[in-house]
């Protein structure tokens, strides 16, 4: 039942985002962005004694700040918060102190505790979290209620003994990799003054991250203490830092207050991509279009590039010049889920039998890289469809369901789907994985 063990476990790891009751939120799941966090991330990991392979680093879509773990093997980091930061120390600093409650077995202890409760509740805020991953928020919000707030008490709230730990620990885990440990201290800075207001009004990290003087103290003396050791040269950790804060805010941030700061860019492609966005997003397609052409231009090789200019061209229904822009993209990064899904569904999108059965092709590699991509899953289920593969189509509408959170419509399609697919196989399986999941959830 490793299957259905993950539907549950993804959905506690994602649901937990909704900081408030009721509040459901998702995952913002760009190739680029999360390229630029796990360069970011590796030295830290590594000092850390995690694999930077297995801990994979997500954003949050969420302005307010915070940043948490909830399991052994994803960080999660607001949106809010690393809009707000300043340099790529200080997030560095925000993973080091993330993966020391990993490292310090802090999750793990919640986690064990969650898996002995097996209550309806506990099933009730995971089945939240996937409904969360997979922006369906109404859905969230509902199976939430009542479930989230106790949820947050055992896995996301840390004690002051906790977070001294992890403070201590993570300053060592820069000084390891050649960061600044000063910059740990500059990130609760960032949060001075929030134990005064109201919980109502506090940013989520203040509240599940206890702020106090002594913990200020304690930790500008453990970076006092690391001061004179050596530094690695922070350039190509400020350049992943500014890119991917370049795209997200561009993504996120009115396309008028991009281009006003565009010009202000730490580098010139990162100028460029973040005018490319903005002029996408006004909308005007052809500006994109030769901006990005530009970025090209400077970096042929890179694949993030092509395929923001596949995604440019493909919301832009430039559908056969968006396929073309994705596959060189994947010719450059073979192994990247995001990309592959991106190229399947611009491949979809051309409405050519042709070309079906490449997007199925695809679409099942990027889903044997990333299982929890609802786009991916209703991409594939699509795929499926026009290939003659009805069982298959079922069992990806299925799991997409389950990931939503709508349970009877994901056992309708698992049932439909278990009257398809050989008896035993391994796609049939999984149906019997949904199902089994879906008669657990509470009514």
């Amino acid at each position: 039942m490793r299957h259905a063990a993950r539907l549950v476990m993804l959905s506690v790891i994602l649901s937990i985002c909704a900081s408030l009751p009721a509040r459901a939120v998702g995952l913002l799941r760009d190739p680029d962005i999360e390229h630029a966090l796990t360069q970011l991330g590796t030295p830290v990991l590594n000092a850390a004694g995690l694999s930077p392979s297995r801990v994979q680093i997500l954003l949050v879509d969420d302005q307010s700040l915070n940043a948490f773990v909830v399991d052994a093997n994803h960080i999660f980091i607001h949106a809010g918060l690393l809009a707000r930061l300043d340099s790529a120390a200080q997030l560095q600093s925000v993973i080091a102190h993330e993966a020391a409650h990993i490292a310090n077995g802090h999750m793990a202890r919640r986690l064990g505790n969650l898996r002995t409760a097996r209550t309806a509740a506990g099933l009730g805020v995971a089945l939240a979290v996937a409904a969360a991953a997979s922006g369906a928020g109404s859905a969230a919000a509902g199976l939430a209620v009542g479930t989230q707030s106790s949820a947050q008490r055992v896995l996301f709230s840390h004690t002051r003994a906790e977070e001294s730990s992890a403070d201590q620990s993570g300053v060592r885990y820069l000084v390891s990799a050649g960061v600044d440990p000063a910059a740990a201290s500059e990130v609760l800075d960032i949060f001075r003054g929030q134990e005064a207001l109201s919980v109502s009004n506090q940013d989520p990290y203040a509240r599940t991250h206890p702020l106090t003087r002594d913990r200020q103290r304690a930790l500008d003396g453990y970076a006092a203490a690391y001061a004179d050791r050596p530094k690695t040269d922070p350039t190509t950790a400020n350049y992943f830092f500014a890119r991917a804060q370049g795209k997200l805010t561009a993504f996120t941030r009115a396309p008028s207050w991009t281009l006003r700061r565009a010009k202000s860019s730490a580098t010139e492609d990162i100028r460029l991509m973040r005018e490319a966005v903005a002029h996408h997003r006004k909308p005007d397609p052809k500006k994109a279009i030769a901006t990005i052409d530009k970025l090209i231009a400077l970096r042929p090789d890179d694949p993030f590039v092509h395929e923001l200019r596949g995604q440019i061209l493909l919301e832009s229904r430039n559908f056969a010049a968006a396929a073309n822009a994705y596959g060189k993209a994947v010719s450059l990064a073979p192994n990247n889920a995001l990309i592959l899904g991106g190229y399947g569904r611009a491949l979809l999108a051309l409405g050519q039998a042709q070309y079906d059965r490449k997007a199925q092709e695809v679409l099942e590699r990027a889903r044997s890289r990333d299982s929890a991509d609802a786009r991916i899953l209703r991409d594939l289920g699509q795929a499926y469809a026009r290939v003659g593969q009805p069982g298959l189509a079922s069992l990806a509408t299925a799991e997409r369901y389950a990931l939503s959170g709508r349970l009877q419509d994901a056992a309708i399609h698992a049932n439909r789907a278990s009257g398809l697919l050989a008896r035993g196989s391994s796609p049939w399986q999984r149906a019997q994985d949904v199902l089994t999941a879906a008669k657990a959830a509470p009514k």
